[in-house]
């Protein structure tokens, strides 16, 4: 039976998918017995979907699997002390875009196919920039060459466009494309105190200002780095096409936006929308909490879109996904049941019954099936279109020591504390020394003025 330890977090425990694992388990083929595993991941908007379907999986196959659940940082540091320990306590590892490299660099992550040879990422499953593969010889983020693959997308955490579709229809407006669009849009909905045009995640954290900010810079041509999978670390933080990103963002956010934009948490956003508070919120795709009539003021009142671009770029929304990797130091029968475990996921079962748990899906193939036009799940389509723009925002396993620097200078410049080109500036010299000191030849730009 599913055991779920929780360090720090609400107490949640999911019904599951009780009908759907007894119809399951009985029309499904019998499954091999492997050892009990142990899988750390973080609490987050779409862990009750994941939970729901570990608990499918034991239904179908008799094995056993327990959560360790934990907050967002606190699942990082568990991971980081697990794979340096002489056996790690946990099978599976929930590894977070901004954080995957670093496992990858210091060689911790198991190659999937050294467990077993004829282990492949299902064809439907996307691979999210190449996320789940790596290249131990080159250091390099590829599933081309020598690049094995090390992991299995868990789930495709991506900013989506939400908007209130009843609005849209009653003032005639058209899905944006461009960030121009959107602002004219949120002007036309924006009443404060009763509504703001958007609400925008700018608080620091351990990951949040920043990934909110990534598709306003990237669509503009800018970015952090020149190049980061090609080797280039010139550090372009204050490049005039970040500061044109970041202007972007900002007339959003004073002129038609929530008046404490610096304060906002990802969770703010979403209440500002499922109360009706927020006309658009750039975030990952929540549907389950904006069409729960006990949770929403909004039940289907949202709909979903790709991130907008400038006018110049197309769409770059910035990719926060989940991986799950098997550590190297773990005896091989519980690697082997923690690739049972990896391989079933993948399944179209599997799929269909984490999105009708209410998180999305990683397979092309569920995103773009009849379930996308049913109402529950009317976000797939957007997000099977959004993912193959999407990149990632680090591939260096100094990603925490950045972004320490990013969180910190977004934050104050979104909150007044510091001038735009200040703050840049002052950023791209922290950055340039974190390289340095990491032994990268990362120059910089010659400061705004």
């Amino acid at each position: 039976m599913l055991k779920k330890r929780l360090s720090g977090g609400p107490n949640r425990m999911v019904g599951g998918l009780a009908g759907t694992a007894m119809l399951a388990a009985l029309a499904a083929p019998a499954m091999a017995q492997e050892a009990p595993i142990t899988i750390v991941i973080n609490q987050s908007p779409w862990f009750p979907g994941f939970q729901a379907v570990v608990e499918l999986y034991e239904e179908t196959s008799g094995n056993t699997v327990e959560l360790d659940v934990n907050p967002f940082a606190g699942s990082l540091e568990k991971q980081r002390t697990a794979v340096r320990a002489d056996e790690s306590p946990f099978d599976i590892l929930i590894m977070n875009a901004g954080f995957f490299v670093e496992f990858y660099t210091g060689g911790f992550i198991n190659p999937l196919t050294d467990i077993d040879p004829e282990f492949t990422l299902n064809e439907d499953i996307f691979t999210f920039d190449d996320s789940t593969c790596w290249d131990e010889g080159n250091k390099l983020i590829t599933c081309d060459g020598d690049g094995k693959l090390v992991s299995v997308p868990i789930n495709p955490f991506l900013p989506l466009l939400h908007y209130r579709s009843d609005l849209y229809e009653e003032n005639g407006l058209e899905v944006p494309t461009t960030w121009d669009q959107l602002y004219e849009n949120a002007q036309v909905l924006h009443n404060p105190p009763q509504m703001y045009g958007i609400s925008q995640r700018g608080q620091r954290g351990a990951f949040d200002v920043t990934f909110d900010v990534f598709p306003y810079i990237v669509s503009h041509g800018g970015g952090i780095f020149a190049d980061q999978k090609g080797g280039d670390f010139t550090v372009t933080i204050n490049s005039p096409e970040t500061l044109a990103g970041m202007e972007t963002y900002m007339k959003l956010a004073s002129e038609v936006g929530h008046p404490s934009t610096a304060g906002q948490t990802q969770t703010n956003v979403i209440q500002n929308m499922a109360t009706g508070r927020a006309g658009h919120i750039q975030g990952v795709p929540a549907p389950a909490q904006f069409d729960d009539p006990n949770q929403s003021a909004v039940v289907g009142k949202v709909d979903y879109a790709m991130v907008p671009g400038s006018a110049d770029h197309g769409p770059a929304p910035g990719l926060g996904h989940w991986l799950g990797g098997i550590p190297k130091n773990i005896p091989d029968d519980r690697k082997q049941a923690a690739l049972a475990f990896l391989e079933w996921f993948q399944t179209d079962e599997a799929q269909r019954a984490y999105a009708e748990a209410g998180s999305p899906p990683v397979s092309r193939a569920v995103m773009t099936s009849e379930m996308a036009d049913q109402e529950p799940f009317r976000y797939m389509r957007a997000l099977a279109e959004s993912i193959p723009n999407a990149q990632l925002t680090f591939v260096i396993p100094e990603a925490s020591q950045v972004l320490a620097v990013t969180e910190l200078r977004f934050n104050e410049a979104i909150g007044g504390q510091m001038d735009l080109k200040e703050a840049l500036n002052t950023a791209a010299a922290e950055i340039a020394k974190v390289m340095t000191d990491a032994g990268y030849d990362a120059p910089t730009l010659d400061d705004l003025q």
